[in-house]
């Protein structure tokens, strides 16, 4: 009779465990945030297997904002609203994601990227060049 108790509360611990690294993921897939700038919404959502991404579902203040400075002059005139800017990061540790890269439309590049989930329930998104990163603060769109 041991045994099955035993079992019960191992399932229960490892259940835990999961949660606490898979919790974070599971809270930023699907939920939308406000760039810091305040101008741009962005869904994360499972993309390229296990990996996510971030795609803005909404421009504000910018009616019909096109993706000008694009280095493909073919996609200079597609609309932002659908155009993934967040790509390919892997977990790396609860609320941590590494390995992505972030395209800014501002300028048109794309930089390597990582992104932590706060206490406070906003992100964190860091774009580097080199060795120079620079962080963002994201908040929940509501």
């Amino acid at each position: 009779m041991r045994h099955p108790i035993a079992a019960a509360t191992l399932a229960v611990i490892a259940a835990s465990a999961m949660a606490g690294l898979s919790g974070p993921a599971e809270a930023i897939t699907g939920t939308s945030w406000r760039t810091a700038s305040g101008n741009g919404i962005v869904r994360m959502e499972p993309c390229d297997g296990n990996r996510l991404c971030g795609v803005i579902t909404r421009v504000i203040g910018v009616p019909a904002a096109t993706d000008a400075r694009n280095p493909d002059p073919a996609l200079r005139s597609r609309p932002l609203v659908g155009v993934r800017i967040l790509s390919g990061f892997t977990p790396n540790g609860p609320g941590r994601w590494t390995g992505g890269r972030i395209y800014n439309p501002e300028d048109g590049r794309s930089y390597r990227s990582e992104l932590r989930t706060l206490p406070n329930g906003n992100l964190e998104v860091k774009g580097c060049v080199g060795p120079v990163c620079q962080n963002q603060i994201w908040t929940p769109a509501r």
